[in-house]
C-alpha cells in the first residue's frame, strides 16, 4: 500500500473516532457520570451539555453536521411540517415550538406559521441557553415570538391556547416515563382541531440499516430505542381520547414525521 493511503485512511479513522467520543462524552457518557454522582434525580439531568452550555451550543449548530447526523434528511423532514403548516388557517392563533432545536427548523417553522396568519409563535425549552441561542436565529420576526423558560412534561399554557404544537427530536432523548408526559402536555394544549407535529427517529426497514440504528443508540443515545417499540408515538397518542394521527417515513424508514389532530 501505498505511504499517502495508509496516512490518509489512519487519518480518516482517526477523525471519525474523535468525532464519536466528543459527542459521546456530550451524550451517553454526560448520563452514565451523572449516574454515578448520583445526579440524574435532578429537573434537567436527561438534558446533554451539549444542549445546555451555550459554547457548545455554538461549537455543534451549523446546517452541514445537523443534516449530516440526520442522514441529509433534515430539510425534507422539516418541509412536512411547514407544508402542513401553510396549509393550516391559523388566521389571529397561536403556534407553540416545544423546545428548541438545532439547524434551521425553527426559522422555517415561524416563517410558514406567520404566512399561514399566526398571531404569535411560543417558543418554549428548559434551557435558558437554549432560548437565547434561539433568539439569535429568529431576529427578522422580533414582536411574533415569545421566548418562555418552560419543562415539555410540565408546560404553563392554558389548556387548547395553541393552534399548532412543533416538537422536533425531542421524545428520543426523554426517559420513557416523560415521553408520555410531555405527548399528554403537548396534546393538552392544543385547541379543538389543533395539531401536534412530532419528527423523530422511526425503524428502519432494511435490516442493515436496523442495524447501524440500533449501534447508534445503544452507544449515543440509550433513550431511543423505546421509540421501535413499547414508546412509539403513535401509540401512545392513539391511547389519548380524540387522537388522530398519520405518520410520514422517510429514509427507508430510518425517520418519521407524526402529525397528530386533536378532535375538534
Amino acid at each position: 500500500m501505498y505511504p499517502w493511503l495508509t496516512y490518509t485512511v489512519f487519518g480518516v479513522v482517526a477523525a471519525l473516532a474523535s468525532i464519536a467520543l466528543f459527542f459521546f462524552a456530550l451524550t451517553r457518557g454526560a448520563l452514565l457520570m451523572r449516574g454515578a454522582l448520583g445526579q440524574l434525580q435532578q429537573e434537567a439531568a436527561h438534558v446533554y451539555p451539549i444542549y445546555s452550555n451555550i459554547r457548545l451550543i455554538r461549537l455543534v449548530d451549523y446546517q452541514p453536521v445537523i443534516a449530516g447526523i440526520l442522514l441529509f434528511q433534515y430539510s425534507r423532514l422539516v418541509s412536512i411540517i411547514t407544508h402542513s403548516l401553510k396549509r393550516t388557517n391559523l388566521q389571529g392563533q397561536q403556534v407553540l415550538i416545544t423546545s428548541c432545536a438545532f439547524g434551521n427548523v425553527m426559522p422555517r417553522v415561524v416563517k410558514a406559521a406567520v404566512q399561514a396568519g399566526a398571531a404569535k409563535v411560543l417558543v418554549a425549552d428548559i434551557i435558558q441557553n437554549e432560548l437565547d441561542h434561539a433568539q439569535s436565529k429568529l431576529l427578522d420576526y422580533t414582536g411574533k415570538i415569545d421566548y418562555q423558560k418552560n419543562d415539555a412534561i410540565a408546560m404553563k399554557q392554558a389548556d387548547s391556547s395553541v393552534s399548532a404544537n412543533v416538537m422536533f427530536f425531542l421524545l428520543h432523548e426523554l426517559p420513557h416515563h416523560l415521553k408520555i408526559e410531555a405527548l399528554k402536555e403537548a396534546v393538552r394544549v392544543l385547541t379543538p382541531g389543533g395539531k401536534l407535529y412530532l419528527a423523530e427517529f422511526h425503524r428502519p426497514h432494511p435490516l442493515l440499516l436496523r442495524a447501524l440504528s440500533w449501534a447508534y443508540f445503544k452507544v449515543f443515545e440509550p433513550y431511543g430505542l423505546a421509540l421501535w417499540s413499547t414508546h412509539d408515538p403513535v401509540n401512545l397518542l392513539h391511547d389519548m381520547p380524540g387522537i388522530r394521527c398519520e405518520r410520514h417515513v422517510v429514509f427507508f424508514g430510518n425517520f418519521q414525521v407524526i402529525v397528530a389532530t386533536k378532535a375538534a
